[in-house]
């Protein structure tokens, strides 16, 4: 038996009425939505920390979601697991002309930009009453990965800044004026000049070709290793702030010195 017939049948006896596992068999889409966002991001956290093995069974977990929600369609006459490869492999035939339709090219710019017109095209196939640029990018992405594919859409029509260097008088101004806006009361108004900061933020990472999601990751983990670092030398609550300063610097060099 192939693995993957075996994972569908593993699947079919966790849901089967009469034998299956209490708490698979009340799950539903929704239930099981959360944990296919949360499958996502740990696939995401193994690349990010180069854990191969770690990666290997969380991109299992991540199949399972799928072969979870394929499952619960079929039984629902909705569709089934195969249908579900079936439209992906005409999808990535149909996107891929120049590799399946002998319309070959090796620039990155223009198989980026049929790939997109061809997105479009499917998207018109549905019969929407509206079509924007924009459209495909689901709001339930977390924020600043839909920041990054919002404004990589724009792009594609021009609307976009020339280079990073352009993007940094951008950020400076609404750093002005949120500075600006926590000068009053008005707290909607400061969270929107935030939000413009941030997006401001994720522009400038596009820019520079960086993931501003790896990069913040980043930065949190390298702020958690000195602050566990300082709770390592002092009851922290018991110090006052410049000593908390102090604290902090010398976890920063000793951080460094074990990167050394």
């Amino acid at each position: 038996m192939l693995a993957i017939e075996q994972l569908l049948n593993i699947m079919a006896t966790l849901r089967d009425p009469q034998c299956g596992c209490a708490w698979d068999l009340q799950q539903s889409f929704d239930s099981i939505a959360p944990y296919t966002i949360e499958e996502a991001f740990e696939v995401a956290q193994a690349i990010a920390e180069r854990d191969w093995p770690e990666l290997q069974e969380e991109l299992g977990d991540l199949l399972l979601q799928v072969v979870f929600h394929a499952r619960m369609a079929e039984e629902q006459q909705l569709f089934d697991f195969h249908d579900v490869v079936r439209t992906l492999n005409d999808k990535m035939i149909r996107r891929h002309p120049h590799v399946f339709a002998d319309q070959g090219t090796d620039d990155i710019a223009e198989i980026k930009q049929v790939w997109e017109q061809i997105k479009q095209a499917e998207r018109a196939a549905k019969n929407r009453s509206h079509s924007s640029v924009l459209d495909g990018v689901p709001e339930g992405l977390p924020a600043l990965q839909r920041a990054v594919k919002i404004q990589k859409k724009a792009a594609t029509v021009g609307f976009d800044w020339p280079d990073a260097q352009a993007v940094l008088p951008q950020v400076q101004a609404e750093l002005d004026e949120l500075s600006e806006a926590m000068a009053s009361t008005n707290r909607q108004h400061i969270e929107e000049e935030l939000g413009d900061l941030l997006f401001s933020a994720v522009n400038l990472a596009r820019q520079l070709k960086l993931d501003p999601d790896l990069a913040l990751r980043r930065a949190t983990n390298k702020f958690s290793q000195r602050f566990q670092q300082m709770e390592t030398q002092a009851q922290l609550a018991d110090l006052d702030s410049e000593a908390l300063e102090r604290l902090w610097r010398q976890a920063k060099d000793v951080i460094r010195q074990r990167r050394l």
